[in-house]
């Protein structure tokens, strides 16, 4: 079994970044596509200098360009290139994901029917655009809290937890009024039932329609302002624990019901006292993560195995890929900022790096420019990796970083000379 020779990358952004990167260490040539959708979240020049191909909405002419440019292979390196590359594989005749119904890979009401009609347990859910129909479903369910977000939400967008009819509302007002990360306009809102458990990410890779299990996270989440959830920090788990057992192999099961068969995934799982229930599921990379990182603790990652199964496909089929181990614990922290401030200089980043579980530090925002309140993970100023051989250690350090964050991290530099 042999792979292809050039892949496309479309929004090679976040994580996806590393993509390029990891297909030419395999001996791949790589193109990278600009979708006309690409998220808001990231910076992106706007002379596209780093983009081979720029989709302008003609499907038929980009894929004539990547057909010209010798593509065989098409994957997204984030969520905004998701429909955008199944697509562009479909056009192209290019191993990709099943078509029947492409959009439940980015739709999350239809994802939940999709999975659902495989037999597979999903939260109870409303579509809707008027708010007497969602109070009506928030009546007759009569269980607290809810979920509120948009059907295409994406790193908590916009997702509300709701425990009266009075947040309902105001969650409802705030979703239609907003546009999401790909410059669409929020017409309805999907309500879900809130999930009670332990919530954990499965990372994968497929090939021809088999899968391999990357790794497994469990998530902690916090609330902001009562109702907003934003992630916290998140470690991963032992693939032989009972728990990532149930969740993988549910997993495995949603990326056959979404025919995700070529490429990577990322999704997220709630282990509830019934089982494991879909909270959603990406089908690209899954989130922020620093390959080199989680494979110094890992023994692998994600990106690195993305591109060894798109260059040699045997390995997935045969059983021979990597699986994770966790040697030095590692803990993922999101940095979360309280107020209006700006990111930080060096000087106020040293007593963070100075933690003695320090490893790597990442700010999504330059020195010195605006940082807004942290309402999601989008706003969040970047992420700390802590990793030692003493958890306690991690606690110790993390509890030190969330007060450095609320003791000035984000405050403006003073002035200092001249008048």
């Amino acid at each position: 079994m042999t792979g292809p020779r050039t892949v496309a990358v479309v929004d090679a952004d976040g994580i996806g970044a590393h993509l390029p990167g990891a297909l030419r260490r395999e001996g791949l040539g790589c193109v990278v596509v600009r979708s006309d959708t690409p998220s808001a979240s990231f910076a992106h020049d706007r002379s596209e200098a780093g983009a081979d191909v720029v989709h302008t909405g003609d499907l038929s002419a980009t894929a004539a360009a990547l057909r010209g440019l010798g593509v065989d292979f098409v994957v997204a390196g984030t969520e905004s290139g998701v429909l955008l590359a199944d697509a562009l594989s479909a056009a192209l005749g290019t191993p990709g994901h099943g078509m029947s119904v492409p959009t439940a890979r980015r739709d999350k009401y239809a994802m939940a029917r999709a999975v659902a009609a495989a037999g597979l347990a999903t939260a109870d859910s409303l579509v809707t655009g008027s708010l007497p129909e969602l109070r009506e479903w928030v009546r007759r369910r009569g269980e607290w809290p809810v979920v509120l977000k948009p059907r295409a939400s994406a790193g908590t967008d916009q997702v509300h937890f709701c425990h009266d009819e009075q947040q309902v509302a105001t969650a409802f007002a705030a979703v239609v009024a907003a546009t999401d990360h790909y410059g669409t306009r929020n017409t309805t809102v999907l309500a879900q039932r809130y999930l009670r458990g332990d919530e954990y990410f499965v990372n994968t890779v497929s090939r021809d329609g088999a899968h391999h299990v990357v790794e497994v996270w469990r998530y902690h989440k916090a609330l902001i302002a009562g109702t907003v959830p934003m992630y916290d920090y998140e470690e991963p788990v032992p693939a032989d624990d009972p728990g990532v057992r149930r969740v993988a192999a549910y997993a495995l099961a949603v990326l056959d019901a979404l025919e995700i068969r070529n490429g990577s995934a990322h999704t997220e799982v709630m282990l509830t006292a019934e089982g494991p229930v879909l909270v959603e599921c990406g089908a690209r990379p899954g989130g922020a993560h620093t390959p080199e990182v989680v494979s110094r603790c890992l023994g692998t990652n994600q990106i690195d195995l993305l591109a060894r199964v798109i260059a040699r496909p045997g390995e997935l089929a045969d059983g021979t890929l990597p699986r994770y181990r966790i040697g030095t614990p590692l803990r993922y922290v999101s940095l979360i900022s309280q107020v209006d401030g700006v990111a930080p200089d060096a000087a106020r980043l040293a007593p963070v790096r100075a933690l003695r579980s320090f490893v790597e530090l990442v700010l999504t925002a330059p020195e010195g420019s605006p940082v807004r309140p942290t309402v999601d993970l989008n706003s969040s100023p970047g992420y700390v990796y802590l990793s030692a051989p003493d958890p306690a250690q991690i606690e110790a350090d993390y509890r030190r970083l969330r007060e450095l964050e609320r003791t000035g991290l984000y405050a403006a530099p003073v002035p200092t000379g001249g008048h």
